[in-house]
């Protein structure tokens, strides 16, 4: 493992082992290259191939999961290439050198460690987009992928009755999995609809019909009642979430006066899409761009490459477009690393399929964007005691002074005088919603740059600083 300056630099080095990772990293040491995959889980599949833990005995994990073949092919040839995998390595940044870059990660040891290598492949996927409401922040309410993540996991439900809500297409997956799983779902609460897709029908392909199937299906066997034009507005209990108000919303996802009915639950999954997560990409200075439904991913050339040369990227943070799509941008990004390195190209035939499957699931995750964007109006659903960043408790009342009052006409402004984005989550949960109030818009208005992607221990800091020792970490 590379530690000071006297060790080998690798050819490329990926970060993220989900699926745009793995097709990435065993695509280019198939082809050639030296490669290192570093994730910070301590097995490969990113938050879509999720493992139970090995404790919990499960003996069929695949059967939560879609096209589970895909990533055991994966992970078979990641066995059998010469990557040099790092698993449990949280990176906190990457560092431009004059023969490439240098790939700063904490072990879980909290052992300071530094990858040289001479191209980059960024997956680093995404998180959810989280739209605040009263009483968002009790106990019960999770994240819609966070409900998922617990089923598939943890094999545990958040609660034995639970409605779904939010925007986009992961809702059904998950409504579908907690349903099938034993939970109660009384409703599956979209807040756009599905009416966009069927204006552009030739988006359509036999296999995303087909992976949205089986969904469509276990939602009928259970009797889930799929409500559009809705959200949850507010949730009610005391110590727990004890039920919820769905109220109907107008085109602009304003509620409409009077049309809220209350739904009796023990738990909400709640999510409004996913934001690409980009914080190594733009610390470098990478050009983004905005995409339809108002998150900021990586702008990429047509060999995934970003605007920073021998930095690619591909799968979410290039824009959100789901497995299918991370898997092709995953390995024509690990060919074009190799074309450019001096390895073996890959056969003409094979790229220009690649490029074909490519830019139909680009067209649709466009579509699919712009159907669920968030409208303006959602902002109607806060009142003034709503908590909008749980860490630092700043309420919508308060971000609302600081634009009204104090002259704040940005998010960075708004942190500034309110402290809002400023705690453990560094405004991954409430960053959204601050930039949407501090603009007035439905939109966030700007993707900031942060030179460290993570929480860094002050050690690690330090670390960069020491010259290498022989028993020291060194840079």
């Amino acid at each position: 493992m590379p530690t000071s300056p006297s060790d080998p630099v690798y050819d490329l080095a990926v970060i993220g082992a989900g699926p745009a990772g793995l097709a990435g990293a065993v695509t280019a040491a198939e082809l050639g290259l030296g490669v290192a995959l570093l994730d910070a889980s301590a097995q490969t599949g990113g938050q879509y191939y999720r493992h139970p833990s090995p404790g919990l005995g499960a003996a069929r994990p695949e059967a939560m999961h879609h096209g589970w073949r895909t990533y055991a092919d994966l992970r078979g040839r990641l066995g059998e290439s010469a990557v040099d995998h790092l698993p449990r390595h949280q990176v906190w940044t990457v560092a431009r050198e004059p023969d490439g870059f240098a790939v700063h990660a904490i072990a879980d040891d909290d052992r300071p460690v530094t990858v040289r290598a001479r191209t980059v492949l960024l997956a680093t996927g995404a998180f959810e987009r989280q739209l605040p409401f009263p009483g968002w922040t009790l106990p019960g309410v999770v994240g819609a992928g966070g409900a998922q993540a617990l089923l598939k996991s943890g094999l545990v439900l958040p609660g034995r009755r639970v409605v779904v809500a939010g925007s986009g297409p992961l809702l059904l997956a998950v409504a579908a999995s907690l349903a099938s799983a034993g939970a109660r779902v009384p409703a599956l609460v979209e807040a756009s609809g599905y009416l966009g897709y069927a204006r552009r029908p030739h988006l359509l392909t036999a296999g995303k019909l087909a992976e949205a199937a089986p969904h469509a299906l276990a939602l009928l066997r259970h009797r889930v009642r799929v409500r559009t034009r809705s959200a949850v507005t507010q949730v009610h209990g005391t110590d727990r979430v004890e039920a919820v108000t769905v109220s109907r919303l107008d085109h602009d996802w304003r509620p409409v006066r009077g049309s809220g009915r209350r739904i009796d639950c023990d738990a909400l999954a709640v999510g409004h899409g996913l934001v690409p997560h980009i914080d190594l990409a733009t610390a470098l200075g990478c050009t983004t761009r905005r995409t339809p439904d108002g998150t900021h991913a990586l702008a990429l050339d047509d060999q995934q490459e970003t605007s920073v040369p021998g930095l690619w990227a591909a799968g979410e943070t290039g824009g959100v477009g789901g497995v299918h799509l991370a898997l092709l941008e995953g390995e024509l990004a690990g060919a074009a690393a190799a074309a450019r390195v001096g390895g073996r190209p890959l056969p003409e035939s094979r790229l220009r399929r690649l490029r074909r499957g490519r830019a139909r699931l680009r067209a649709f995750a466009a579509l699919m964007a712009a159907v669920h964007a968030p409208r303006p109006g959602w902002t109607g659903w806060l009142d003034d005691a709503t908590d909008v960043c749980r860490c630092e408790e700043v309420t919508a009342g308060r971000i609302r002074e600081a634009v009204t009052e104090q002259g704040a006409g940005d998010a960075r402004t708004v942190k500034l005088l309110t402290r809002a984005g400023m705690g453990w989550c560094q405004g991954r949960v409430c960053g959204t919603a601050v930039a949407c109030l501090a603009a007035g818009s439905g939109l966030p208005a700007s993707s900031e740059r942060r030179p460290l992607a993570v929480p860094v221990p002050l050690g690690a800091l330090a670390a960069l600083a020491e010259p290498p020792t022989p028993d020291g970490p060194g840079t």
